[in-house]
């Protein structure tokens, strides 16, 4: 696959770190392959939990040029210096964001496998769109968003798109064509070695 074809990862964070130590590891991961943008991923509700880990991701994404979004949450990407939110609730909140937040931040929705949400969530300012899981999981209902709709998307809507969810090396190999970024995560935190795993995930895009 060409370079210029090659689609960019967004790296997701586990639900739950110790920020102390954990930059140190995505760090590594950062520094070992090119990363576009890293999200903010977590399991709490509670503040000063997600701040303090949002200061972490902030300083050791931002040392090496890659930005930072958080799930979510708008007043702590505004305080915190981060540079916007990915809404996993589709479109709904995505004009709200894009207000709040102002035009320079990055918004972006996660519509599940809706093509109508993604659409809506394009119209009403989102950067980009994520559909998902791509790969089987016993999570949620069980339902996949399917290649057609990212061969669609790609095909019809200048609005970036990414693929998550459960991705393995055939559906990177498979997805890669017909999408602008993979996003991940759950994938590859549970190996001794995270930066191996991901490098193992993306070889199929050369």
């Amino acid at each position: 696959m060409a370079a210029d074809d090659r689609p960019q990862i967004t790296l997701i964070t586990p639900p739950t770190f110790e920020p102390e130590t954990f930059a140190s590891r995505i760090g590594r991961v950062l520094d070992g392959t090119p990363i576009a943008c890293l999200r903010l991923s977590l399991g709490t509700r509670d503040e000063d939990t997600l701040m303090r880990a949002a200061d972490a991701a902030r300083e050791v994404a931002h040392a090496r040029d890659v930005a930072v979004v958080i799930d979510n949450h708008l007043i702590l990407a505004e305080r915190l210096g981060l540079d916007g939110v990915h809404l996993i609730d589709g479109s709904r909140n995505v004009r709200k964001a894009r207000k709040d937040l102002g035009a320079d931040a990055i918004v972006g929705a996660f519509c599940r496998a809706s093509k109508h949400d993604g659409m809506t969530a394009g119209e009403t300012g989102a950067d980009y769109v994520a559909f998902g899981p791509v790969g089987a999981t016993t999570l949620g209902d069980g339902s996949q968003a399917p290649f057609d709709l990212f061969e669609w998307w790609s095909e019809v809507i200048e609005v970036p798109v990414i693929a998550e969810g459960a991705l393995t090396a055939d559906l990177i190999a498979r997805f890669g064509p017909v999408t602008d970024f993979f996003a991940v995560g759950e994938e590859i935190w549970g190996a001794e070695d995270p930066l191996a795993a991901l490098k193992t995930l993306l070889a199929p895009l050369g």
